[in-house]
């Protein structure tokens, strides 16, 4: 079953809310980016590699069994080691976006350099048939130069800020912004500092209390619900459960829209207009 670009519009009169699903598939890669050394750790890489081994056939059953669309968000690298993975995401008819050609934050870049995974991460994309539109930083911020190269590179959208909970047009550069927030990102939540052993894995139930809380927030106030996962974190079987569980219910609120984040900046775009 290939997931929907969009459910159907919101029954009149009740308060809405736009859904948008996105996954940061980063596999090996969120930790190389960490720590070069992490390269030559297999046991450290093994946390990723369960994203891509596991975690992302059980996010895209799960999908298809809800009929739900969704963006990815991928590493170039990623996409070379992981090809087949990315085959099945675009196959399944979700959203490829641009994530880094490597998981390096973009302010540890020159600007040449900064330019130079940009434009290499859009080659591997490109080669998967993908039509790529926006970008996610690895590391949710900005260089001084990272608007100007996305828009010279065709880019619509960005999805980085935590400034608002509506999507707006940044001044001075023709780019919407979908705003995140630490509150909907799983790996806050679930990642687990083994350096320090200092902090504590939450439960499923909690992190859904905490999603559901703000999904009825957001339907009160207004603005794009950004869910922010990593098959990494989001795919452990118990967690599986709880988001099949916590997107039915949200599911079959009246007024729920799920939509890809390609298809939310160009709402916003028609609406700022």
């Amino acid at each position: 079953m290939t997931a929907r670009p969009a459910q159907e519009a919101p029954v009149p009169g009740t308060e809405t809310l736009d859904v948008v699903l996105s996954f940061d598939f980063d596999a090996e890669e969120v930790w190389i980016g960490s720590d070069p050394a992490n390269a030559d750790r297999p046991g450290t890489l093994s946390q990723g590699t369960y994203g891509a081994k596991v975690a992302v056939p059980a996010v895209l059953a799960l999908l298809d069994r809800l009929g739900l669309p969704a963006t990815f968000f991928v590493p170039g690298r990623v996409a070379e080691r992981h090809p087949q993975r990315v085959d099945a995401i675009v196959a399944a008819g979700h959203e490829i976006g641009h994530h880094g050609y490597t998981h390096t934050h973009p302010a540890r870049l020159t600007p040449e350099q900064e330019e130079a995974e940009l434009v290499r991460g859009l080659e591997v994309l490109h080669g998967f048939g993908a039509e790529v539109s926006g970008y996610r930083s690895p590391a949710w911020s900005f260089s001084p130069v990272t608007l100007d190269l996305l828009v010279r590179h065709g880019f619509t959208y960005s999805s980085n800020l935590m400034d608002d909970v509506r999507p707006y047009l940044h001044p001075g550069h023709d780019l919407v912004e979908l705003p995140v927030h630490w509150t909907l990102d799983d790996a806050p939540h679930f990642w687990f500092d083994n350096s320090t052993w200092s902090k504590t894995i939450r439960s499923a139930a909690e992190v859904r209390a905490i999603w559901a809380e703000e999904a009825a927030g957001y339907r009160a106030l207004g603005g794009l619900y950004m869910l922010t996962m990593h098959p990494q974190v989001i795919g452990r079987p118990g967690r599986l459960l709880m988001l099949e569980a916590f997107l039915t219910d949200l599911r079959e609120q009246p007024g729920t829209r799920f939509l890809q984040a390609g298809q939310a900046a160009a709402n916003a775009r028609a609406s700022l207009a």
